[in-house]
């Protein structure tokens, strides 16, 4: 609900304030007093497009700023977006410079003028000329008629599952693009375990191969290295008298003399006579191992390059690592071929989706049909007393070849004008004041006060919906707009008096010329009330038949309501 707009330099108004009730509120003035441009005030707080020449002249920018009391959902989106409310009520703000771009903002933040567009949907609906080409869309159409039936909770159900179904199809598709893709894997992974279950790589196997190839590669090195090193322990090398163990255990004997300092030499002595016998020993067991044997030195080179072969063709790092490339082929290869298939799991939770969606939409399609005899009798009704007898809004439900994204079928709107003509689609032959008074009558049928929080109403804002209708059907739209403030909020731009009679608020919008021209927009009361009626009515407000007549008008519309 809206519960204030203040404007400023924004066309032909310097300054206005307007305080809209929580019922019926109409706003009305002489042509080219300004009553578009408030319009175009809450058109702008809404998201609405602006451009510099909107600003009054010698301004330097416009301002419009709306206080509006919104439910939870809405509260929560502006909070993430940064912004809070204020003693629980938001205050949306639009700047408009007369040079560069706008500003806007939500509850004292700034967001994008797309922000501001997303949140009218949940605040305001406008009708007006315009809005007829939006009532002709089948998705606006569809709208109505889930608003009238409440299909929300059935409709969230079904949205759900087609957003499931969707995904599960998409991937199904994207699964079975790849099965060339998969088939290809899984040969080369087949490939690679035959080879290597052939080979049979063992972990460490090809350090191990490196280390024989170089011992058998150099026999004689090896062995003259050993011998000396022997030789030099066993005293058995060139110059040398005595063994290396017999000396080192001479010098331990020569410190066994009670000393305690030369007793620790003497044990760390009798140690390295330990190490040099078990060094001397292993050097005896290394020469008797050395052997030439050119047949293993080239069984090993094979080996070698079998392995290193193999893993350039399976693009592994190393030869050590083909052991672990064969155990992850096996788990992948697998994961391709097992009993689990992706396909065959993605196809049955399709079908699965499938039953369901479809059962969701044979309930979504009961309530529409149900709810179709109904809204279709209840506009009639509303049409008859709009000055347009014998007129027939039928509601169609056309089956569509498979359930689509909001149901199984597609609604239409067919407006039978007269009894004599056939049923066709909303605008084709219907006059703007026809389309204005069926908007109308849907929006009061539709309307539903056991479903509405008092503090949550609707906005409904009306542009000259009355366009093309007089006299008695004008008293009838009064009656209606009056109606549908029970459980909205409603706001009208109107040059009908009988239409303005039956306001809660009356709002005057007028002007004062001279060097300047200045919009003022206040609240009328009383006599004052009494005369723009009766301006409304003749086009002079100190008439005595014309005020007579307003007051007339005023005392049906409380008799009426």
């Amino acid at each position: 609900m809206i519960e204030e707009i203040r404007i400023e330099n924004l066309g032909v108004i310097v300054s206005a304030s307007l305080e809209l009730g929580a019922g019926f509120t109409v706003i009305t003035g002489e042509t080219g007093a300004g009553k578009t441009m408030v319009l175009t005030g809450l058109d702008l707080l809404l998201g609405g497009r602006g451009d510099t020449g909107m600003v009054r002249t010698g301004a330097d920018r416009a301002v419009v700023e709306g206080t509006f009391v919104v439910s939870d959902d809405v509260a929560a989106r502006v909070e993430d977006a940064g912004g809070s409310l204020d003693d629980d009520a938001l205050i949306l703000a639009r700047t408009l410079p007369a040079q560069g771009r706008s500003r806007s903002f939500a509850g004292g933040r700034s967001v994008p003028q797309a922000f501001l567009a997303d949140l009218a949907a949940d605040l305001v609906t406008v009708h007006g000329q315009s809005d007829q080409l939006r009532l002709r869309a089948p998705a606006r159409q569809r709208e109505l008629l889930d608003r009238f039936a409440d299909t929300g909770p059935l409709l969230a159900e079904y949205r759900e599952t087609w957003r499931r179904l969707t995904d599960a199809r998409a991937r199904l598709e994207e699964w079975q693009a790849r099965a060339d893709e998969r088939a290809g894997e899984a040969a080369r992974l087949r490939a690679g375990l035959e080879l290597l279950e052939s080979l049979d790589p063992q972990p460490g196997e090809d350090d191990a191969l490196r280390a024989e190839a170089e011992r058998l590669g150099n026999v004689e090195e090896l062995r003259e290295a050993a011998g000396r090193a022997h030789a030099a322990l066993a005293g058995a090398g060139e110059g040398a008298e005595l063994d290396a163990t017999v000396l080192v255990d001479e010098a331990r004997r020569a410190l066994e003399v009670g000393d305690p300092e030369l007793a620790g030499l003497a044990e760390r002595l009798g140690e390295v006579s330990y190490l040099l016998s078990d060094v001397g020993t292993e050097l005896g067991t290394f020469l008797a191992s050395l052997e030439a044997d050119p047949e293993r030195l080239q069984t090993v080179h094979e080996r070698r390059a079998a392995l290193r072969d193999a893993s350039l063709r399976l693009g592994v790092e190393s030869p050590d690592a083909l052991s672990e490339w064969s155990a992850a082929a096996a788990a992948r290869l697998a994961e391709i071929d097992g009993p689990q298939d992706g396909g065959a799991a993605l196809r049955e939770e399709i079908a699965g989706l499938t039953a369901t969606l479809a059962e969701q939409a044979g309930r979504l399609s009961a309530a529409r049909r149900a709810a179709a005899e109904r809204l279709s009798a209840a506009v009639d009704a509303e049409l008859a007393g709009l000055a347009m007898p014998g007129a027939h809004l039928e509601v169609a439900l056309e089956p569509l070849p498979e359930p689509g994204p909001w149901g199984a079928e597609a609604v239409a709107l067919l407006l039978q004008p007269r009894p004599d003509s056939p049923p066709r689609p909303l605008g084709d032959g219907a006059s703007g004041g026809e389309l204005s008074r069926v908007m109308l009558a849907l929006e009061v049928a539709v309307a539903d006060p056991g479903r509405t929080p008092a503090d949550h109403r609707p906005t409904f804002v009306f542009d000259e919906v009355d366009a093309g209708v007089g006299g008695r059907a004008a008293i009838e739209v009064g009656r209606r707009l009056a109606g549908l403030a029970r459980v909205a909020q409603v706001i009208v731009v109107t040059h009908l008096p009988q239409v303005a009679a039956f306001a809660d608020t009356h709002l005057l919008v007028s002007k004062s010329t001279g060097a300047t021209t200045i919009t003022d927009v206040r609240r009328i009361t009383g006599e004052e009330r009494e005369r723009e009626l009766a301006r409304m009515l003749s086009g002079q407000e100190d008439s005595d038949v014309a005020r007579r007549h307003a007051a007339e008008l005023l005392d049906r519309a409380v008799m009426a309501r």
